[in-house]
């Protein structure tokens, strides 16, 4: 029950997406320096949710943050002749051409739900000389779209209102172990429970009351939009090292398994086998170097492998001029049913910090990978515009008089679009369909050790 309330006031803000849907990074120090902290353990939130091996360099220590994410989310609708209404009918019907198409066409703004609230949490503790134990609470992703009269996704061309989207919300809670075997190594451990929850609405298109003339596309079609929220839980393992291998160079490694979440029975009819929407196994690895006494230099590589979870690689069965999506084999919320169609990312994420004097320390950092979506894989995308490719960050430390820490951190992604090719299956009207994405991010933390 305690969990269940925690996750209840966690989950509200957890909605994000830059590196497909994973956080770029973990604390406010990491975040400020791109996301890096697999071998630069700062505070103890990186130190359990990047790699808990680092728990063994860092002391006794307590961490928490909030942090602000406003998601610019846009799709724009080309050459779908789904049928529409004639010229003659009021507005906004009345820009219809003749031939009866183009209703769904256009450029829609996603951005209804914006901005959102993350929390962070973390701790540390040492047990004797040798072990430290910690425990965080982090939002480990998500995607959150609202558009209003996407008539595409939504099956109701009479009311261009209608507001079609989807929220997931993604958060960790993390007992982590090290275990420091000298001065030099730490080996850790993470417990990683995960929960998560979701929903969708307006996807009236899907279903077999709302959906295309052709016919029923989903297993349980009344199982797949506006059910309000349903709650999944998993367990999943994290393990890591880090070792000092020089006075200044420092490495680490990490990984973390798959996630076998609970399904999600309210819909079943919409994820890929019954609504299975699994945590995807990703592990990777990091330098950290103290170029100077008072300048650090830092470099991850992360590899999250999407193809675990079918819900997301399955590409949309657009096969056959779209009848695919009509063969009971293919339906939403099959084994082969249409999902994402995402691709495996390898992320790449540079940071440095510099400590200007005893009182302010201040960092940057850039992140990078290719977005997960091919351009004839666009349309389902519309909900989940994932898009961005590169991040950029900045941060700094204000150390108060009695020790503790005031942090402070911004990320800006850059605006990325991808144009849709074969798209749009010919069943749902043909055409493409564009999606594009931009990320702001602002977050302030407090740490003190004890």
């Amino acid at each position: 029950m305690a969990v269940a309330v925690t996750a209840a006031i966690v989950l509200p803000g957890a909605a994000m997406a830059t590196n497909g849907y994973f956080w770029h990074g973990y604390g406010t120090k990491s975040e400020g320096m791109g996301g890096v902290g697999i071998a630069l353990p700062q505070d103890a939130v990186v130190a359990n949710a990047a790699n808990p091996a680092g728990l063994g360099f860092i002391g006794n220590r307590v961490d928490f943050g909030i942090e602000v994410f406003s998601p610019s989310r846009e799709a724009k609708i080309s050459g779908n002749d789904i049928t529409g209404f004639p010229t003659g009918f009021p507005p906004p019907f009345d820009t219809v051409p003749p031939s009866m198409g183009g209703m769904n066409n256009g450029k829609f703004d996603g951005d209804a739900d914006n901005p959102f609230w993350i929390p962070n949490f973390g701790i540390n503790y040492w047990v004797n000389d040798n072990m430290a134990l910690g425990f965080a609470v982090v939002g480990t992703g998500g995607m959150n779209t609202n558009y209003q009269g996407m008539t595409l996704m939504n099956g109701n061309p009479m009311d261009p209102t209608e507001e079609t989207g989807i929220n997931l919300e993604q958060v960790k809670f993390l007992p982590s172990l090290a275990y420091k075997f000298n001065e030099n190594h730490s080996f850790g451990a993470s417990l990683q429970i995960i929960g998560q929850r979701f929903k969708s609405w307006g996807l009236g298109a899907f279903t077999r009351e709302g959906g295309p003339m052709m016919g029923q596309v989903s297993a349980y079609p009344d199982n797949l939009t506006d059910k309000g929220y349903e709650l999944s839980w998993g367990l999943g393992l994290a393990v890591g090292w880090t070792g000092k291998i020089t006075d200044t160079i420092t490495l680490g490694a990490v990984y973390n398994s798959k996630v076998n979440m609970s399904e999600f029975d309210d819909y079943k009819g919409l994820f890929a086998e019954k609504g299975d929407f699994d945590l995807p196994e990703n592990y990777g690895i990091g330098i950290a170097w103290q170029a100077t006494p008072k300048m650090r230099l830092a470099f991850d590589v992360m590899q999250i492998n999407y193809s675990d979870v079918k819900s997301l690689n399955n590409p949309i069965q657009s096969g056959n001029g779209g009848m695919d999506m009509f063969n009971p084999n293919n339906y939403l919320g099959t084994k082969d049913g249409s999902g994402f169609g995402w691709n495996d990312m390898t992320v790449f994420k540079l940071g440095a910090d510099y400590a200007i004097n005893e009182k302010w320390t201040v960092r940057a950092g850039w992140n990078h990978s290719d977005q997960p979506i091919d351009k004839d894989q666009t349309m389902f995308n519309i909900l989940a515009p994932a898009v961005v490719e590169d991040h950029l960050t900045l941060g700094a430390t204000y150390t108060l008089p009695q020790g503790s820490e005031l942090s402070f951190y911004y990320m800006h992604a850059f605006e990325n679009e991808v144009n849709g090719s074969n798209s749009i299956p010919p069943a749902f009207g043909g055409g493409e369909a564009d999606i594009s994405m931009s990320q702001n991010a602002l977050g302030i933390s407090y740490g003190f050790t004890y």
